[in-house]
């Protein structure tokens, strides 16, 4: 039974050959209806870039009038909220966004500099920004939001869009920041700032209640992830709502018919589906306890707590990756003993073998097999425990051995890892991770029918505080 020979031609053959046979079902599956708020891992701390090279803005005496940045015009709307472009734009786009989110940077990469040549600059939209950062993602993103709200209330709207855009562009050097006040601060000084007001307003904390505002309304608004838009015209039917990071073909979609005086093709999906339906493994029926398979969900998940539990989390994991090891030995224990013995939390567990890894795929198949005889936990633990013993070339001797050691019939288990179908459950969950989980590991947390994914682990004195928050959004039905 050699891993390296036959089993990785057979895994490999399976993924090239399984997408033209689950490509419908796949469709289906990745209709997540989650926000996508990604956390972001830790990344050394760098000197501040250059800044970025743009057209000075006009200077005005009064900070609260209108001015030019980029030949486009910059201002506030009447309830005080940074807007850009023409301040009498037919439509309107409102974005509640979080300096830290991942996917709100790829936004403002990707598909902003669309929006401003197409639409914006044109004055077709006025684009308004709203403060929506999520603590418990990102404990340390309101600090950014705070610092460009101290430059917008009294230095004006064209310094404030010159931040904005500098903290997402720079979100990998403060993201990794346990206090970014000094990094932010210099962010403000490179951009020509009145330090001494700048200072000011950080210290009285003043701009806090004008950032908990944005958060309020976009809760009010339905809204619980980042970037999440509204549509707002003078058509009949609105304003609409977008949430996620959108190609600019998407926006489009949804503007050109606005500008038209009609209805956006969209709306019609949104009046008929409050949410897009979650792929049966996340859903309430393919979570539910398989009575024909204690310890494993109707989907053919393993899970541990209780299938009641107001909160889900499925973990996508690697069993030969060193962070996911850390996390199974150094935080899962405080977070099952805090979370799951109580009853609050059920803890679903889905594969996700990464490419760098070569022995991940028949490890997975390993516990797997052992879940056969019952022991699925148990073998789970014990792969990471002992990590450095069966990664090696031939894994098969070293994985026979740690089932023997569990008590398990060694005969059913070889014959097990040495046939197909245990590495077809491990296929099956590396689709359900397309479009979900590109790194382990992945958590998704689920309740409500939505869900919010957090890549990458936090020690246990992070991650608890995090889980603890979406527990009580879940039992308070938010």
């Amino acid at each position: 039974m050699l891993w390296t020979l036959r089993h990785r031609r057979a895994f490999q053959e399976m993924v090239v050959v399984r997408p033209r046979i689950f490509r419908k079902g796949m469709r289906a599956a990745l209709a997540l209806a989650m926000v996508a708020c990604v956390l972001a891992g830790c990344t050394p701390a760098v000197a501040l870039p250059p800044a970025a090279e743009a057209s000075s803005p006009t200077k005005t005496s009064d900070p609260a009038a209108p001015a030019v940045l980029d030949d486009i015009e910059v201002g506030f709307t009447g309830e005080g909220y940074p807007y850009r472009g023409a301040a009498n734009a037919p439509v309107t786009l409102v974005e509640y966004s979080d300096y830290l989110c991942p996917y709100c940077a790829r936004h403002a990469a990707q598909t902003v500099p669309g929006l401003l040549e197409r639409y914006i600059r044109t004055g077709q939209v006025k684009w308004v920004f709203r403060d929506f950062p999520i603590a418990s993602l990102h404990p340390t993103s309101e600090q950014g939001h705070i610092a460009a709200e101290c430059l917008l209330a009294e230095q004006g709207a064209a310094l404030y869009w010159q931040m904005h855009d500098r903290l997402f562009a720079t979100q990998e050097q403060w993201s990794s920041l346990s206090d970014p006040s000094d990094y932010l601060a210099g962010l403000a000084q490179s951009l020509g700032a009145d330090m001494v007001s700048y200072n000011g307003c950080i210290a009285s904390g003043r701009a806090q209640g004008l950032v908990a505002g944005g958060l309020a309304d976009g809760k009010a608004l339905g809204f619980s992830g980042t970037p999440s838009f509204q549509f707002l015209s003078g058509v009949e039917g609105g304003p609409y709502t977008l949430v996620g990071a959108q190609a600019l073909d998407t926006f489009a979609a949804w503007i050109d018919p606005l500008l038209a005086g009609q209805v956006p093709a969209g709306a019609a999906e949104q009046a008929t589906a409050e949410n897009p339906e979650l792929p049966f493994w996340a859903r309430p029926d393919g979570l539910a306890p398989d009575p024909a398979r204690p310890g494993y969900t109707v989907a053919g998940d393993p899970y541990r707590g209780d299938p009641q539990a107001p909160l889900v989390v499925v973990e996508f994991s690697d069993y030969q990756c060193p962070p996911c090891a850390k996390h199974a030995l150094e935080v899962q224990p405080a977070l099952d003993s805090q979370f799951v013995a109580t009853g609050d939390v059920l803890w679903v567990f889905k594969n996700l073998p990464l490419q760098e890894n070569p022995q991940a795929p028949v490890a997975a198949a390993a516990a797997e097999c052992a879940g056969e005889q019952g022991q699925f936990w148990e073998m789970h633990d014990l792969l990471f425990e002992k990590l450095a013993d069966w990664a090696v070339d031939a894994p098969d001797v070293p994985l026979t051995a740690l089932a023997a050691s569990l008590g398990l019939d060694r005969d059913r288990f070889a014959a097990c890892l040495s046939g197909r179908q245990a590495l077809e459950r491990v296929l099956d969950d590396l689709y359900d991770a397309k479009g979900t989980a590109t790194v382990a590991p992945t958590f998704l947390f689920l309740y409500g029918g939505t869900g919010t994914i957090m890549r990458g682990s936090k020690p246990a004195e992070q991650f608890g505080p995090i889980l603890q928050t979406i527990l009580e959004q879940a039992k308070a039905g938010h």
